[in-house]
């Protein structure tokens, strides 16, 4: 296994990863609160993961990979109000369509999903513990808060000072009179009339998000673990607080490296439901595929804000569009023959970029170089290089999970784009006019019939095996 270096949030530097268990890597990830579907904001964040996790078993390592589900939650419950269903008819729903919607990003299941509610004793037990060592404190109200001030390191990881925050902090808190400091969290809140609620110690009432994640991922991966990620939106205050009650609670180092993904932005603004910039993934692949939207993650380093819009989408699917070409030029002349021997040099550069911080942009730079050689050595029909090349782009590309599809099935793909107005028969029927014509020596009428299917927004390319088609760009 060739050494990497992450940018860990904690120490804002790359450093060199070195795992707790020889071979091993433990890596707990935020994922979504499943009350509605989910957006390109969190499509960034699980795509970004997953590539990574595919990257290092690629590389031999053994991963386990940990994506939480918060299915209760004060949005949850408003809502459920709303649409007047229970909450376990609503968090079911939008599961499945979260699990559907990577799916269809091509994304690989983590192996293990664990779900706030199956968690409440371990939550429970947690906020026992920090009680009874007195870095917690009940509440007259029944709520129990998590007491800031009692963990010296509180910061750490987003920077911020507590003294800092504290100042003018009745001008961005609403600081509750049971608390003891304006930034006491909350562990486990009272229940309120018609909400669900577990029994505890405290009292009927349920947890709060940030022990949720500190729960689970103990649970799943120990008290201490090699990775823990997240969108960039939960260094503060959610992956804070995780650090404090954790390490408050078991005495140990929660975490050894924070990976977190960059924002999207949309046409130069944060996406927002308020500025009416709000996109679910649904929406996006209305208008375009899947990978489409893939790529146009993959290609920007995880770290770093990305900007959504139709005209990048459009760049993606031309650029994607680009290897399904060449895939399809390959497979023309040799079908999807691949052979075990790769270009090591090239293999190398790959990893060399994913090693250092998974630096996708410098890798697809690479995927570029062998997509070029593929093209050459086809074109010079040189059987054995093609194969090398090909299957090297093969192994680069499987990596990041693009050029997973049916190469023809992609480029007649005709999602967010307007119907040809002609079935694949009548173009197949044009097609075999045009030969005909072409063999009748009427080169006229063959141009006339090409021309007629590319105003039609129908492409046409004469290869050995035959005349092919796919949608124009």
């Amino acid at each position: 296994m060739q050494p990497f270096v992450l940018y860990n949030s904690e120490q804002r530097k790359k450093v060199e990863f070195v795992p707790r268990k020889e071979g091993h890597i433990d890596m707990y990830v935020c994922g979504m609160t499943v009350y509605d579907y989910c957006h390109i904001g969190h499509a960034r964040t699980v795509v970004a993961f997953d590539y990574i996790n595919r990257f290092l078993r690629s590389q031999g390592w053994k991963v386990k990979y940990v994506r939480n589900i918060t299915d209760i939650d004060d949005k949850i419950i408003k809502r459920a109000n709303e649409n007047g269903e229970t909450i376990s008819q609503l968090t079911e729903r939008f599961i499945d369509a979260m699990n559907e919607d990577f799916a269809k990003l091509g994304c690989i299941p983590p192996d293990e999903a664990p779900r706030a509610t199956d968690y409440i004793d371990q939550m429970q037990d947690m906020i026992g513990n920090l009680v009874n060592k007195g870095t917690a404190y009940p509440s007259e109200n029944g709520d129990v808060y998590f007491e800031v001030e009692k963990f010296a390191k509180y910061g750490r990881l987003s920077g911020r000072k507590l003294e800092d925050m504290q100042a003018g902090a009745s001008e961005r808190v609403d600081v509750e009179v049971e608390k003891k400091h304006p930034f006491d969290f909350v562990l486990w809140k009272h229940a309120k009339e018609n909400e669900p609620a577990w029994a505890s110690p405290w009292g009927n009432g349920r947890p709060g998000w940030h022990i949720e994640c500190s729960a689970m991922s103990t649970c799943c991966l120990g008290n201490h673990f090699d990775i823990h990620g997240g969108g960039a939106d939960l260094t503060f205050p959610h992956h804070e607080n995780e650090i404090a009650q954790s390490e408050a609670s078991t005495g140990e180092q929660y975490v050894n490296y924070w990976m977190h993904a960059g924002f999207i932005n949309v046409d130069g603004e944060k996406m927002s439901k308020s500025l009416g910039n709000f996109f679910t993934i649904r929406d996006v692949i209305e208008k375009f595929h899947p990978e489409v939207v893939r790529y146009f993650i993959v290609s920007s380093h995880y770290r770093s804000p990305v900007n959504y819009s139709d005209v990048a989408l459009k760049e993606a699917k031309n650029t994607l569009s680009r290897f399904y070409n060449s895939f399809k030029t390959y497979q023309q002349v040799y079908g999807d023959k691949t052979v075990e021997t790769l270009d090591s040099a090239l293999i190398q550069r790959f990893n060399n970029a994913m090693c250092d911080d998974f630096n996708t942009p410098e890798a697809i730079a690479v995927l570029f170089e062998v997509n070029k050689e593929l093209n050459r050595t086809v074109k010079e029909e040189n059987a054995e290089q093609s194969a090398i090349y090909y299957s090297t782009l093969r192994h680069m590309t499987n990596i990041l999970g693009l050029v997973q599809h049916n190469v023809e099935d992609f480029l007649k793909s005709d999602i967010g784009q307007e119907a040809l107005g002609l079935s694949e028969e009548q173009i197949a029927d044009l097609i075999q006019q045009r030969v005909d014509a072409k063999k009748g020596k009427d080169f006229a009428k063959a141009d006339e019939i090409r021309q007629s299917l590319l105003d039609q927004g129908v492409v046409l390319e004469d290869t050995r095996q035959g005349t092919i088609w796919r949608r124009a760009d």
